[in-house]
């Protein structure tokens, strides 16, 4: 969740699309309604603060709950999962099955909840 609110972020900075330069800059260009290709982009940055906000609202949620966690291999676990690991790659870090790795997952779902 950390490198996909760092990713949106990154696309947030970045400029509007438009053609500046060669023939697409002399072509017509849409103005107003929705085809109006700047509208749609501001359209679809304003989704993105959106999302990268509930995304935000989520980790800090869970953040707060990390002390309810209880156990070496839990722990190590969500901190795993919260660099952006996968549960194939933690899986093959501890040397677990990938039931045992979903069950310890259960687990933290479980001590979070308490």
């Amino acid at each position: 969740m950390v490198n996909a609110i760092k990713e949106m972020r990154s696309e947030m900075v970045k400029g509007a699309k438009a053609a500046q330069y060669g023939i697409e800059a002399a072509l017509p260009r849409a103005a107003g309604g929705v085809g109006d290709p700047i509208m749609q982009e501001a359209i679809r940055r304003s989704k993105n603060i959106k999302r990268v906000a509930e995304y935000e609202k989520r980790f800090l949620e869970v953040q707060i709950l990390i002390e309810r966690v209880a156990g070496d291999r839990e722990v190590q676990v969500l901190n795993w999962m919260l660099d952006g690991k996968s549960q194939r790659w933690i899986g093959q870090q501890m040397v677990l099955a990938a039931t045992s790795t979903k069950r310890i997952k259960d687990n933290i779902v479980k001590q979070m909840m308490k």
